[in-house]
């Protein structure tokens, strides 16, 4: 059994050998000088275990609920582009990995796989993490088009007005393979007569720098969905978005890969709860009861 994972970071260790270099840098590596990203895991470091003695525990029930929906566990899996590069199978797969651990699963906008594509593998508890776009007609699609494939919740990414410079993908000359599209923008006009859905590059133009709050009640108007707000750093944010009357709040960095020097997630949750009172009012960590609250 020498040859078996015993530890999540060997997953890491193993993409390493495997994965082309700028696949790899890709996933792996964060804004500017990365100093987020080492800090978004020495934080944990920090945060100890307070074990109690003589509890029963031969019972132990870890589900939650999620904007109503029950979990197996507060462990969900975050929206990540263009999985197609680490897997044939890419999000397809995730989808199905997520299904069986009875988890949620949020698809990103930049995925190598569409709406209905990952709705074929099965039932399952899914999200879509939106980016605002300067054609709202476009935004529009999307959303539509995830209704009907059976997505509970839009997350919408709010921290990423520009891209964040990371470095290691400037030196790789990071770029989609030939043989790989992000499926989503397939068949939909950016108002461009060149293929929209083929270029990474492309289709970052056209996320709209000038997104705010008002948007946010925009997208209210265009679904039924729950609106999620992800990317929330501060205790000031988190009372707009709930003035805003979202759904949920997802406290992010985006994993270190938007803007360095900035805290970690988990260091800030506690900033949300004791300087914005009406979270303690309306949330719960680990019961959906007005707004879900929660981090990645």
């Amino acid at each position: 059994m020498e040859n078996q994972i015993t530890n999540v970071n060997e997953y890491e260790a193993i993409a390493k050998q495997k994965l082309p270099k700028m696949v790899y840098d890709f996933y792996a590596s964060g804004a500017e000088d990365q100093w987020t990203l080492k800090e978004n895991r020495d934080a944990f470091s920090r945060i100890l275990f307070r074990p109690r003695i003589l509890i029963d525990v031969s019972k132990v029930d870890m589900t939650t609920r999620i904007l109503g929906f029950k979990i197996s566990m507060p462990i969900m899996i975050a929206p990540t582009g263009m999985q197609k590069l680490a897997h044939p199978q890419g999000e397809c797969a995730i989808a199905r990995a997520a299904s069986a651990a009875n988890t949620i699963m949020t698809l990103s906008t930049m995925s190598n796989y569409s709406f209905e594509e990952v709705a074929s593998t099965g039932p399952g508890i899914r999200f879509f993490q939106l980016y605002m776009f300067k054609d709202r007609n476009l935004v529009t699609q999307l959303v539509r088009r995830a209704e009907r494939a059976g997505f509970k919740a839009v997350v919408l990414t709010a921290d990423r007005p520009f891209i964040g410079r990371r470095e290691a993908d400037i030196k790789n000359g990071f770029r989609l393979p030939p043989n790989m599209t992000l499926k989503n923008f397939e068949g939909l006009d950016f108002g461009e007569k060149n293929k929209a859905g083929s270029s990474v590059s492309q289709t970052r133009r056209h996320i709209d720098p000038s997104l705010n709050w008002k948007d946010v009640k925009w997208l209210q108007t265009i679904t039924s969905l729950p609106i999620v707000v992800k990317g929330v750093l501060t205790a000031e944010d988190a009372r707009i978005a709930v003035q805003a009357g979202v759904a949920g709040i997802i406290v992010s960095n985006h994993g270190a890969r938007q803007l360095d020097y900035v805290p970690a997630p988990i260091m800030v949750l506690e900033e949300c709860l004791v300087l914005c009172p009406v979270l303690r009012n309306k949330c719960s960590l680990n019961d959906y009861v007005g707004i879900a609250f929660w981090f990645a």
